[in-house]
């Protein structure tokens, strides 16, 4: 039988409410009526006359000033109240704010929410007695952001017991995460900010706490809904360290994990479904030109009946390849880290490699990486944003673009037919393009004082959120000028996307981005960019403090300002207080601010379904999702964490070769390739088939062809071509020189051998014989003609970022060229030194070590002009490295003291 719950009103909240009420009759209805009769109305005689404007004002001019004074402060009041009442009454979350009325509608606030507390716990009781099932928790009512429910509060403390679940130890790869513990236990993985909001800073029983919604630990006792399944019931004051020893494992341990194994691998099973189908769509989805560019050797007739190989690099490929400006930008951050690890690498040793996961997400990015297409928007862009400061013209809004092989257009507002050349317009004047042709031969003037083209990045926050059928789309957060929501099962890997993206773009300068709720470990990119935090809470002040006008924004931009571009991506949906501040913040600020979750009145609400589509209805785009998985952002750090490491790895030792006579076939890697002992093959092939040698031979061990398949055509290629290509490969190397084994494994004959190979065996023997020594080494630096592998088609070896060999060359040249410089300086031999010094830059150009080497050789020829043209080249090249940097501190300490004079030498030249 339904039973009624009683009110829990205090005497005082009674009182309170009825003195707020007495009040506010009075504020409201007797004070106007106390005005009317002793008073008189708003407007007197007095001030209806227009020569009180010219004459001598008198007593009565001023008492009807002051009337009128009363009666707008009255009316004010009103209005707030009115206000208020709408608020509690509608439920509409908080009240609108009143223009210049703070302290009055604070008043007024605290008046209505002590009278709607009378009027509150009946209407919460009422319809209790008429439902004869239990009622659900009732919705959040606007009385929450005026007064707290007392009635809810008072009833969870009587609450005897609650629910809890346990965070089991990851299984393999495998780690619980919010997403998956709510859709296990609440049935909707979109109800996960629930999970998070329970407990988010709640002491663990490890000493820790939840800040983070994608960071949960192993161990961890989290408070979840009344209404959650395969959870534990414990009593509501029990400490979790308890709750922990007494059910250490899931709820009914035996029936109840092999379920959730069994839902677990159902899942996954679902998953590798979906995603298969995602990546059979997008190839069905490839044009022909884009086919024929990764299969340019295939046979011209394609027999669909044959079985695509499946052995590539899995859905890393499919997620970080499929990225392709985001892959171009964190391979440029990567190379610059890098140089930063060479600066520090000891003789002996190779810088750190990555490995696993990490290594495949390197050859992931190798391969889609569009190195091209993100230098046309870096330079175009600029190049807009200064011929348009040139022009005093502020830039136009850019609320999307669009990047094809072969145009970038920028889809602007309003529509102007007169762009900047070598921009056009196109469909009056909506959209600007610029050819891509034209794009590629814009001069890069990035950080060049005093040029006219080297503006700042009008547009920093442009970053992709998918593919068409055409090319790459991309969405200026900025434009939004408004809230941007994004929905749907995949929202973090989606954020994830743009975060990297972002903080790893060439189109932009100064930026900050911050990450609330998820990404703490994508820090490790771009630490100098990104921050994390727990919640909205933390950085709301902070973003209310800091607005900026737009339009003061863009015109600083282009004109050479240092403003900071800043970008707030939220993976926790926010309270309705949060939502609110942040809209009003977006509306007069030009920062981006995407939040997850149900937000209402947003600009833009990108929708991304269980397919993998993504859909901004407000702008017609529909695009195949760009995302980043929670793997693949942690291959991603992972591979970021490889550079904080300066000890480097040891080399490996070479296996000794027989012997040194010239072999049949000689594959020449240190330099551009090179194939002695073979014909060549027609155009169209060879470039394939070389790849395939240069892995056969840098593989002794042999390569099963399932293998050599996925390495050669990590999109996947069908068993025919691969066998053909292998059998091509066979015939032109001749008999004897391509061996089968019992386990069908392929490998190089004893007659086929690399450069490379030669090289570590004439080291290898120069450290034997002390007197030959140097011979050997100059012998073995003689082989070195340029960076390995040098002018590689792109898209081709890109599996060498999973191997030792790039690592291995570049330290061992270098170690071979420090060694035979010492040997000759201790000979009295410096220019010999210098000699070899340079062959060794020849491949390893940015080993610091070898620039070090090659200062002290030169400053041993006693050449001070030799020196300081050594320098100059130095700094030079310093100033002008794609990767940034300078030079590394040991250097430049090194140049003071050998030419304390150069830097005054510098200084003078720059002037000049």
């Amino acid at each position: 039988m339904p039973v009624r719950v009683p009110a829990r009103r205090s005497a005082g909240d009674v009182l309170a409410g009825l003195g707020a009420l007495v009040v506010l009759v009075a504020l409201v209805g007797g004070a106007p009526y106390a005005l009317l009769t002793f008073v008189g109305p708003p407007i007197a005689p007095e001030l209806l006359d227009l020569e009180v404007l010219t004459s001598r004002v008198g007593p009565s001019t001023i008492v009807a000033v002051l009337v009128l004074l009363v009666w707008l402060a009255w009316f004010q009041l009103f209005l707030c109240v009115l206000v208020e009442v709408y608020a509690g009454v509608r439920r509409v979350g908080m009240p609108a704010r009143v223009p210049l009325s703070g302290g009055m509608q604070v008043l007024a606030n605290k008046l209505v929410s002590a009278v709607l507390l009378l009027f509150t716990a009946g209407a919460m009781v009422a319809p209790a007695a008429q439902l004869s099932p239990t009622p659900a928790a009732p919705p959040v009512t606007a009385v929450a952001y005026s007064a707290p429910i007392v009635e809810q509060e008072q009833e969870l403390e009587t609450r005897k017991t609650k629910k809890v679940y346990v965070v089991q130890p990851p299984h393999g790869r495998h780690h619980e995460s919010l997403w998956e513990i709510a859709e296990k236990c609440l049935g909707d993985g979109r109800r996960y900010p629930e999970i998070y909001r329970l407990n988010q800073a709640k002491e663990q029983p490890d000493g820790t706490r939840l800040r983070m919604a994608d960071l949960i630990r192993p161990g961890w006792v989290l408070d979840m809904p009344d209404d959650a399944r395969n959870a534990h019931v414990v009593p509501v004051g029990q400490p979790r360290d308890q709750t922990l020893r007494e059910h250490p494992g899931r709820a009914d341990a035996g029936t109840a994990q092999r379920a959730d194994r069994a839902d677990r691998q159902e899942r996954e099973e679902r998953q590798e479904r979906q995603e298969r189908g995602a990546r059979e769509t997008r190839e069905e989805r490839r044009t022909p030109g884009h086919e024929g560019k990764h299969r340019q050797a295939e046979p011209s007739v394609r027999d669909d009946r044959q079985p695509v190989v499946q052995e590539r690099q899995g859905e890393l490929t499919d997620y970080l390849a499929a990225a392709s400006l985001a892959a171009a930008g964190l391979l440029f951050v990567l190379a610059r880290r890098r140089r930063e690890q060479l600066w520090r690498r000891l003789s002996g040793r190779r810088i750190a490699r990555p490995r696993d996961d990490a290594a495949q997400a390197e050859v992931a990015l190798r391969l889609g990486g569009d190195a091209p297409g993100a230098r046309i928007l870096d330079v175009g862009l600029r190049l807009l944003g200064a011929e348009l400061a040139a022009q005093h013209r502020t830039p136009p809004t850019v609320y999307g673009a669009h990047l094809s092989p072969r145009t970038l257009d920028l889809w602007i507002h309003p529509p102007d037919n007169d762009p900047p050349a070598p921009w056009t317009a196109q469909d009056g004047g909506q959209i600007w393009r610029l050819p891509a042709h034209e794009g590629r031969l814009l001069p890069d003037l990035r950080g060049e004082s005093g040029r006219g083209h080297a503006g700042g990045a009008p547009y920093p926050g442009l970053v992709s959120i998918g593919t068409d059928a055409g090319g790459r789309v991309l969405i200026d957060l900025e434009a939004a000028q408004g809230l941007i929501n994004v929905r749907g099962p995949q929202t973090t890997a989606a954020l994830a996307a743009i975060a990297v993206e972002l903080a790893t773009n060439r189109w932009s300068d100064r930026m900050r981005i911050t990450l609330v709720g998820f990404g703490q470990e994508l820090t490790a990119i771009a630490p100098e960019r990104i921050r994390a935090v727990g919640g909205l809470a933390e950085v709301l002040p902070e973003l209310e403090a800091n607005a900026a006008p737009r339009r003061e924004v863009l015109t600083g931009r282009v004109s050479g300002g240092h403003s900071v571009a800043h970008y707030l991506l939220s993976a926790v949906a926010p309270t309705h207080d949060e939502a609110r501040r942040l809209a009003l913040l977006a509306r007069r600020d030009t920062a981006g601010y995407v939040v997850a979750g149900e937000v209402p009145h947003a600009t833009w609400t990108m929708e991304i379904g269980d397919d993998g589509r993504a859909r901004i209805a407000e702008l017609g785009f529909e695009v195949e999702a760009q995302l980043l998985p929670r793997r693949h952002y942690r291959a991603l750090v992972d591979l970021f964490r490889t550079t904080d490491r300066f000890d480097g790895e040891a080399i490996p030792e070479a296996e000794p070769l027989a012997g040194l006579n010239p072999p049949a076939v000689e594959i020449r890697l240190l330099g551009p390739l090179e194939i002695a002992g073979l014909r060549p093959l027609e155009e169209g092939r060879m470039e394939l088939a070389a790849e395939l040698l240069v892995y056969l031979a840098t593989h002794p061990g042999g390569v099963h062809p399932a293998v050599l398949g996925g390495v050669l055509w990590p999109r996947g290629v069908q068993t025919t071509v691969r066998d053909a290509t292998i059998s091509r490969v066979a015939e032109w190397l001749g008999p004897d020189h391509l061996l089968t084994d019992e386990a069908g494994r392929l490998r190089l004959g004893p007659e086929v051998r690399t450069d490379w190979a030669l090289f570590r065996e004439l080291v290898r023997r120069s450290h034997g014989d002390p007197t030959a020594g140097a011979v050997l080494l100059e012998k073995a630096l003689g082989l070195v003609r340029g960076p390995l592998i040098a002018g590689r088609p792109p898209g081709r070896y890109a599996w060498l970022a999973a191997e030792d060999l790039e690592y291995d060359v570049s330290a061992g040249v270098a170690d071979a060229a420090h060694q035979l410089c010492e040997l000759r300086l201790a000979h009295g031999q410096p220019d010999a030194a210098v000699a070899a010094v340079r062959a060794g830059l020849l491949l390893a150009a940015d080993d610091e070590g070898l620039w070090r080497d090659l200062l002290r050789a030169t400053h041993a020829t006693e050449d001070i002009v030799r020196l300081r043209a050594v320098i100059e080249g130095l700094t030079r090249r310093a100033a002008s490295h794609p990767y940034g940097g300078g030079m590394a501190p040991e250097t430049e300490a090194l140049i003071e003291e050998l030419l304390p004079t150069w830097r005054m030498h510098v200084v003078r030249e720059s002037s000049a």
